[in-house]
């Protein structure tokens, strides 16, 4: 459903957010590691998700990657998708037909664009800072477990 990127995107900033209100920065390497994100692509990744202002980025020691104050509660999921995928979830025709709409279905249309409005709504009430703490509490995992 959404890619790689994105994927390794959401675990990241619900990472960040997990122990941020002790002020703790991520490094890469230590995001990685929790993650199970390789560390190139997650840099690049997390570069994304610092230009979107989803995340701030500290340089020197004791930097890393935390979450804005300001910011904090107000981040949803749909933030960080939209920062790494754009809107291409939720656009174009499901089976790849140039031309799909309501007037003129693809065979799967109604079904697809129920899905899409159901995962929009999703993505637009979940906040960042819940899937943080779902990881502080244990609710939550972010590598499975072999």
């Amino acid at each position: 459903m959404f890619s790689k990127a994105c994927m390794y995107g959401i675990r990241a900033v619900a990472l960040v957010a997990s122990q941020n209100t002790e002020s703790t920065r991520w490094n890469l390497r230590r995001i990685v590691a929790e993650t199970g994100a390789p560390e190139a692509f997650m840099a690049k990744v997390l570069q994304q998700l610092v230009h979107a202002e989803i995340l701030v980025s500290v340089k020197g020691p004791g930097g890393g990657f935390e979450m804005d104050p300001a910011r904090r509660g107000a981040l949803k999921l749909g933030d960080v998708v939209q920062a790494i995928d754009g809107d291409s979830l939720f656009s174009g025709c499901a089976l790849g037909f140039p031309k799909c709409d309501a007037r003129r279905p693809c065979p799967i249309h109604d079904p697809v664009m129920q899905v899409r409005e159901r995962l929009q709504k999703v993505l637009a009430s979940t906040r960042i800072e819940d899937l943080g703490s779902e990881l502080d509490h244990g609710a939550a995992f972010l590598k499975a477990k072999l």
